[in-house]
C-alpha cells in the first residue's frame, strides 16, 4: 500500500512545520479533507493561539482553527509520528541582501532527529535552485543517519499562497512537484491532489521547480519596477501615470501592473535569492538587481514627495504632523513582513517631522516589536498637515474625503498623499485637497 494510500486511510500522519501564513492554511486544508495532521512550529505563542482557536494571520479565519482537527504542537518529538513532512518555513535576506537560510536549516535539523524510514519530506519555502539538494538533504541525512533515496525522499513543492487574496487561494492554484525520483514524485502528486481542486504540474527535477518559485515572482517585481520608473518620470513630466495606465490598459495585450510599494515576504525577497546563486556562477545580473533598485527606492520616493507637497502648500515642514495610513505589506492582511510602508517613515524622520501610524489590521505588538512603531486608532487622527495612505485597505477606502477633512490641523491646507490612487483627483482638488498621487 501507497503513502498516499496510508495517510488517506489514517494509518499515516502528515505534519507541517511552520505554521504561518503558508504552512497553516496548509495543515488545516488537509484536516478538513479527514487526514491526520500534526501542525507544528517553534514558536509556543503561536501555537497557543491556535490550539485556542485563534487565526492571528486571518488566512482562514478563527472559525476554521475552532473547528479545525490539526493536533497543533511546539513539541518537535511529534513529528516522529509523521511520514509524510511538508516544511513551510520563511527564507528572509540578511540585511546585505543575502538569502537567510537559516530557518530553513534549524527545521532540516529538527526534522532529521525525529524522521523515521519511509518518510517523504517536502519543501515549500522559496529558495534559489540547488539549496534543496545541497543544503537541507545532507542535514537530513546528518541528523538521522539515513539516506535520501535509500531510506528516506525529499520533494519540493514551492508555495503560491498570496496572503489576503480570497480568490486565489491554495485550493484553486496549480501546485508545482518535483521529487528526487518518479516513485516519490507520484506520492506527492497524489498527496497535493487530495486539498488542490486545480491539480499539479510535475517537473522533472527539483532545481526546476526551485527555479519556477523565484523566476515567477521576479518577473512580477521586474514589471512593478517598470511601472514605478514610469511613475517617477511622470511625476517630472507633469503627467499623472494612474491616467496613462488606465489609457495603456485598454489595448488587449497591456499586463496591468501598477506602480507602487513592492514588499512582503515573496516579491520583494525572492529576487536576492536568484541574483544570488547567478553572482556564484559568475553571472551578474542586469536586469533582476535593477528592478529591485528601482522598487526599493519607492519608499523614500514617495517621502520626498510627500515633504515637497507640503512645501508647495506652504506647510513647515520640521515638526509638521505626518499620517501614515497602513503599515502591511499589501491590502486587507496583517502582514508586516519586509513592509516598504517603513521606508517611508524612516525617511520623512529625517526631516524632523511627527509620524503617526494608523493600520487596523497589523498586530500592535508586531509593529513595535519589528519596528518600534507605535500603531493608533483612526479616531485617534487629528491635527494633521498632511495624510499618506500607503495601503489600500478596504477599511480605508470607505473613509470618504469629508470624513478625511476632519483629520486636519488646518481645514483649508490639506496634503493628501494617495499612493495607492484610493481617491478621485478632480474629487479631491475639488474638495481643496492638495492631492498627490503615484
Amino acid at each position: 500500500m501507497s503513502l498516499y494510500e496510508r495517510l488517506s486511510n489514517g494509518e499515516e500522519k502528515l505534519a507541517v512545520v511552520g505554521l504561518g501564513y503558508v504552512g497553516m492554511p496548509l495543515a488545516v486544508a488537509f484536516a478538513k479533507k479527514g487526514l491526520n495532521v500534526i501542525g507544528f512550529d517553534l514558536n509556543e505563542k503561536k501555537i497557543n493561539l491556535y490550539a485556542s482557536g485563534k487565526d492571528p494571520t486571518n488566512e482562514v479565519g478563527d472559525d476554521a482553527i475552532k473547528e479545525s482537527m490539526v493536533d497543533f504542537t511546539s513539541d518537535e518529538r511529534e513529528l516522529k509520528r509523521a511520514k509524510f513532512i511538508i516544511v513551510a518555513v520563511p527564507t528572509p535576506i540578511n540585511l546585505d541582501r543575502t538569502p537567510n537560510l537559516n530557518p530553513l536549516i534549524t527545521s532540516s535539523e529538527i526534522i532529521g532527529r525525529n524522521m523515521t524510514k519511509g518518510s517523504i519530506v517536502v519543501y515549500e519555502s522559496t529558495v534559489y535552485p540547488g539549496v534543496t539538494e545541497d543544503i537541507c538533504i545532507p542535514i537530513l541525512e546528518k541528523e538521522s543517519s539515513l539516506i535520501c533515496g535509500r531510506d528516506f525522499k525529499v520533494g519540493y513543492s514551492p508555495e503560491r499562497i498570496n496572503p489576503g487574496d480570497k480568490e486565489h487561494q491554495l485550493e484553486n492554484i496549480v501546485k508545482i512537484v518535483s521529487s528526487v525520483d518518479d516513485e516519490s514524485l507520484n506520492e506527492i502528486k497524489n498527496v497535493y491532489d487530495i486539498v488542490v481542486k486545480a491539480g499539479t504540474h510535475p517537473v522533472s527535477n527539483i532545481k526546476t521547480a526551485e527555479a519556477v518559485k523565484v523566476v515567477e515572482n521576479s518577473q512580477r517585481d521586474i514589471n512593478i519596477a517598470f511601472m514605478n520608473e514610469l511613475a517617477i518620470v511622470f511625476d517630472r513630466m507633469g503627467i499623472d501615470t494612474n491616467e496613462v495606465v488606465e489609457g495603456m490598459n485598454t489595448k488587449w495585450n497591456s499586463l496591468g501592473f501598477r506602480p507602487g510599494l513592492v514588499g512582503g515576504h515573496c516579491i520583494g525577497v525572492d529576487p536576492y535569492y536568484f541574483t544570488y546563486q547567478a553572482e556564484k556562477l559568475g553571472y551578474h545580473s542586469k536586469i533582476i538587481l535593477n528592478g529591485r533598485i528601482v522598487n526599493d527606492g519607492m519608499g523614500e520616493f514617495i517621502a520626498d514627495a510627500a515633504v515637497k507637497e507640503m512645501i508647495l502648500s506652504g506647510i513647515a515642514v520640521k515638526g509638521a504632523n505626518i499620517v501614515v495610513m497602513g503599515l502591511s505589506f499589501k491590502e486587507n492582511c496583517p502582514d508586516i513582513r519586509n513592509s516598504k510602508v517603513i521606508d517611508i517613515i524612516k525617511r520623512l524622520s529625517e526631516f524632523g517631522v511627527k509620524t503617526l501610524v494608523v493600520d487596523p489590521w497589523a498586530s500592535k505588538d508586531d509593529a513595535l516589536k519589528e519596528y518600534d512603531v507605535d500603531l493608533k486608532k483612526t479616531d485617534e487622527v487629528s491635527e494633521a498637515d498632511c495624510i499618506i495612505f500607503a495601503v489600500a485597505h478596504d477599511c480605508f477606502r470607505s473613509v470618504s474625503l469629508s470624513e478625511i477633512s476632519k483629520m486636519y490641523r488646518n481645514k483649508n491646507n490639506k496634503v493628501l498623499i494617495d499612493v495607492k490612487g484610493i481617491y478621485d483627483m478632480k474629487e479631491a482638488l475639488q474638495k481643496g485637497f492638495s492631492y498627490w498621487r503615484l
